[in-house]
């Protein structure tokens, strides 16, 4: 089976999920550019092991994206059994997607995840034009089915798939002991007994400002660690002003060292106003961690099970959150890591290279 697939970067995850389906097919990539502006130069360490891999020629726009009219000779000799489009709006995947509906080559789209919102008559119809008329959609969870539906997928070419950035290796077998945990707390220079971790770039979607306005009703013996580069300066005059000394914002880390924090966290929370995925929970139910999403998180909706693994809380609600956060506090740990961790062996690289497969050969 030849199977071309169009996406933005070589992103580490990314790479890692067609390393893994060039196992089952003759895969080729075709990445608009090399690297992203805001990552860090770490991303570009890949290895293009078991498919080919072609960066192509275009015009830089924003900080992932390219015009690279350069796809058409590509895909006008239409070698691939299957073409997956994963950056639909993309200057490069809209010129691709018109391409082959002028000349009647299938296609597939492929996303993260979505969430229908309100626009304007224009705006729907022109996402219309691009998503309706694919022979297959790839889906990671029931709001992205609602999004290819209202803009004029058919139901039945559906399909879903679980997305995630672990390798099956990555996924524990049990849950640390407290031991095990202290060890690695002692070495990160952790001191707090109970400790919550959160994730992201310091940017207002993420919703921080609604995690540290919780943190007031917190006990201050519970550190709270926040890992994702420089704070703002309303974060800082918000922590200083309100004497939050149990928090700690911590810059970027290597996935190793990030994978160490996640491991010794009693709860992860992602207070975000909105994910139309978030790798982060995924991380976190890797390594045995409860989590705490908000209502516009989509991995959130899609893998926490209330009262289980973790708790899902209504977006921009720091009461809520604060209240759930207490609750998990005094609940069972253990019964939550095991549960968090049955959910993570679900969402492996390797389940979704094998999942995609299995699609492909029923389109």
């Amino acid at each position: 089976m030849k199977v071309a697939f169009l996406t933005n970067i070589p992103s580490p995850y990314r790479v890692s999920f067609f390393n893994e389906l060039g196992k089952y097919c003759e895969l080729t990539v075709f990445f608009e550019r090399s690297m992203s502006d805001e990552r860090d130069k770490s991303w570009g360490n890949y290895e293009f092991k078991n498919f080919s891999g072609i960066i192509l020629k275009g015009k830089n726009i924003s900080t992932d994206k390219s015009f690279a009219p350069s796809i058409k000779k590509y895909l006008k000799s239409n070698k691939f059994d299957h073409v997956v489009v994963c950056n639909s709006f993309t200057p490069t995947g809209i010129y691709a997607i018109f391409y082959m509906k002028k000349n009647n080559i299938d296609y597939c789209i492929e996303g993260d995840g979505a969430f229908v919102k309100k626009e304007n008559f224009l705006k729907k119809l022109f996402k219309k034009s691009i998503i309706k008329g694919a022979k297959g959609y790839f889906s990671t969870s029931k709001t992205h089915d609602e999004y290819y539906l209202t803009y004029g997928a058919e139901k039945n070419l559906i399909f879903r798939y679980p997305f995630t950035s672990v390798m099956e290796e990555n996924v524990l077998d049990s849950p640390l002991d407290t031991e095990d945990k202290n060890k690695i707390k002692i070495s990160l220079g952790i001191n707090e007994e109970r400790m919550i971790l959160s994730v992201g770039q310091f940017v207002y979607r993420k919703g921080f400002d609604v995690l540290l306005k919780a943190v007031r009703n917190l006990d201050k013996s519970i550190g709270v660690y926040i890992i994702g580069g420089n704070p703002t300066s309303d974060m800082e005059s918000f922590v200083c002003s309100h004497n939050l000394s149990n928090v700690h914002f911590l810059s970027f880390k290597k996935p190793e060292e990030l994978r160490q924090y996640y491991k010794v966290a009693d709860v992860f929370v992602l207070p975000t106003r909105e994910d139309i995925w978030g790798l982060v929970v995924n991380e976190a139910m890797a390594v045995g961690t409860p989590v705490i999403a908000t209502d516009k998180c989509v991995s959130g909706l899609e893998m926490i099970k209330n009262g289980l693994n973790g708790y899902i809380v209504p977006s921009e609600n720091e009461v809520d959150l604060s209240n759930t956060i207490n609750m998990l506090m005094d609940n069972n740990f253990k019964r939550m890591s095991e549960e968090s961790l049955e959910t993570a062996k679900k969402y492996t690289i390797q389940n979704m290279a094998r999942t995609h497969i299995n699609i492909l050969s029923k389109i």
